[in-house]
């Protein structure tokens, strides 16, 4: 898909669901809801857009901003507004599903409306943690649950994807994902980022700062383009270095020390860590 790596176990488990909800299987209650969860920032949303475009699924987006009304009863008329949604895309003729993207802890979700009047429509939700969900929506036989945790070999093809255009060979790629075994997926994209950090600053310096807002807003000479800046390994992982430092520093402070430890798996690789098994 566009040269970015979906990862095997997670396009066999999303699609396995999908088709299995727009089918009559014998004697079998379907869940109608997948439930993907796992460590902060290591792509879940991702990779089901991937999934849904690889499949040609169109689907009903939701994000968890629209699900945080003050008002009573208000996502839950929303997430009803959109299911319906849904259901007439299928009745249409067009395979489609609800995609709920990192789903608040209040929420509630559907188990199943009125069949005369809406198809079957199975949702998929990401999310970090689902045990502060309301408890019957996450019971067996409503959600199947997959816990999501890249691999060494996931990370280094997501990372590839991530660096295709930039001319890093793979071994490159191979070296820096093992460089920074415990860190999230989108650790590497911010990694990216900061090469461009400094082509923006060089801009800035030649533009002048009393220069940027008329240069960049409602500009005659249309927007400002960059050459592509050269990557090479040994910047790469410094300026990785740098990203671990500053993720150290926010701990020493005990700002967001379980918020990063999240991010980055939590310790639940940590005995793998300390005996040199830890490959994800």
């Amino acid at each position: 898909m566009g040269g970015f790596y979906i990862a095997p176990a997670f396009m066999d488990k999303l699609v396995v669901h999908l088709s299995k909800n727009f089918m009559t299987l014998p004697n079998i209650k379907i869940p109608l809801i997948l439930g993907i969860w796992g460590g902060k920032g290591q792509g879940k949303s991702f990779q089901c857009e991937l999934v849904f475009a690889k499949m040609g699924i169109n689907p009903i987006m939701m994000s968890a901003g629209e699900l945080e009304s003050g008002n009573a009863g208000e996502p839950a008329k929303l997430i009803r507004q959109r299911y319906r949604e849904a259901a007439d895309m299928i009745k249409k003729g067009k395979m489609c599903c609800l995609f709920i993207a990192d789903a608040p802890t209040n929420v509630q979700l559907p188990g199943m409306y009125n069949k005369e009047e809406n198809p079957r429509v199975p949702i998929v939700v990401t999310g970090n943690d689902f045990s502060t969900l309301y408890a019957p929506l996450i019971r067996d036989g409503r959600m199947e649950k997959f816990y999501w945790a890249p691999t060494r070999d996931d990370r280094i093809g997501v990372c590839k994807g991530i660096f295709q255009t930039d001319n890093v060979s793979d071994e490159s790629v191979v070296k820096i994902v093992d460089t920074f075994p415990g860190q999230s997926i989108d650790f590497f994209g911010a990694l990216r980022a900061r090469v461009y950090d400094d082509e923006v600053r060089k801009w800035v310096t030649s533009t002048g700062i009393e220069n940027i807002g008329k240069r960049l807003v409602n500009s005659r000479d249309g927007p400002v383009t960059f050459e592509q800046p050269k990557m090479t390994v040994e910047k790469l992982l410094e300026y990785g270095h740098m990203l671990v430092q500053e993720q150290d520093n926010v701990k020493r402070v005990q700002l967001a020390d379980t918020y990063m430890s999240q991010a980055a798996l939590g310790d639940a690789n940590q005995d793998a860590m300390k005996t040199g098994s830890f490959y994800g």
